[in-house]
């Protein structure tokens, strides 16, 4: 029986995001933090950004307009302590990345190599850790890092729910093949994505920021990648469509099945000043919102979610604003599982 807690009354730091009382056994929802950004390819920090979310997740105010009973529907975290080597790796081989970024640093092979090295065992980590979560009947949500940290979870997955569709959110379409060398780079997470044979349709909303090579990616993919960038989002507005009818063609794009990646550089950069690769443009919080409401409406099943390059100000810690925004998208994102969750 989970416990039964005041709201709005004070919460104290207890390591749980929201400072909820659920333990990780009595949640059928589990969030596990994978702290690692090395293959970030322009500002880092987005290790450090499942702490600045936990952090500012303790101030939200928990009522939610459509789900109102929402704090009650069991939103677990996993101990952050079993990701402390997660941490500690993304520092020690943020140097070997950064010196082949510079392309022509002294051992950039074989730092090369130790960096995809270590990208494995992340991704064989964060697999094991969610196999072992779904064997017992949990929900995974993973918070991150950079983009490249959810590939584990959608292995486990594919095992275990069969074929599935990708609603990715994203000012980039992370289609590139190995960037920078980097065979799990951040920007390649679906690229990866594809070739798990369970994904039957990635539906990428908000990309902004694309390579030629991505696009003939998209173009040759026979119907499996499906692309509702900015530019033609804004054009539909802008014609006179209006957002609910779009929103309701992206979930007609998708399967039965649907895996929510969320990369928090979809939004407008003014919600995230501080995401590694920020582009101008963006979605709007209330039009995220809206379209994940018509998600859960839909009959669709969501699986699991992920929410990545949330990313601290490196100047001025104290200011949490990346932090609070990423705390309020995470929050919805759970909401929108469970919610669907106990409708079934």
């Amino acid at each position: 029986m989970a416990p039964v807690f005041d709201p709005e009354a004070p919460l104290a730091p207890n390591g749980n995001y929201f400072g909820f009382p659920y333990t990780e056994n009595e949640s059928p929802l589990v969030l596990v933090s994978v702290p690692w950004d090395v293959t970030t390819s322009y500002c880092p920090g987005a290790a450090k950004g499942p702490q600045a979310i936990r952090r500012a997740s303790l101030q939200l105010d928990f009522f939610d307009f459509e789900i109102p009973d929402a704090y009650r529907l069991g939103i677990g975290t996993m101990d952050f302590a079993r990701a402390e080597k997660i941490a500690a790796l993304s520092e020690e081989l943020r140097p070997l990345a950064e010196n082949v970024i510079e392309k022509g640093g002294m051992n950039a092979a074989q730092d090369l190599a130790k960096v995809n090295a270590g990208s494995v065992s992340v991704n064989d980590w964060l697999y094991q850790t969610s196999s072992a979560l779904l064997q017992q009947g949990k929900h995974v949500g993973v918070v991150g890092g950079d983009h490249s940290c959810p590939l584990g979870l959608l292995r486990a997955l594919g095992e275990r729910q069969g074929s599935f569709g990708i609603l990715h959110f994203d000012a980039h379409a992370d289609l590139r093949k190995a960037y920078e060398g980097f065979v799990f780079s951040h920007a390649s997470i679906m690229y990866n994505a594809l070739q798990l044979p369970q994904v039957e349709k990635l539906v990428q909303v908000g990309v902004r920021d694309v390579c030629q090579s991505e696009q003939d990616l998209v173009r040759d993919s026979n119907g499996r990648v499906r692309q509702f960038s900015d530019a033609m989002l804004h054009e539909m507005l802008y014609r006179g469509g209006n957002w609910s009818d779009i929103c309701r063609q992206i979930i007609d794009s998708l399967p039965q099945k649907v895996y929510v990646s969320f990369d928090i550089d979809a939004l407008q950069p003014a919600l995230c000043p501080h995401t590694g690769t920020p582009v101008p443009g963006g979605l709007e919080f209330a039009q995220v919102r809206f379209l994940l409401s018509l998600l859960r409406q839909s009959g669709k099943q969501i699986i699991g979610f992920d929410l990545c390059e949330v990313a601290p100000d490196a100047e001025n810690p104290a200011d949490e604003w990346d932090g609070n925004v990423g705390a309020r998208m995470l929050y919805m994102l759970c909401n929108t599982l469970l919610a669907q969750k106990a409708r079934q």
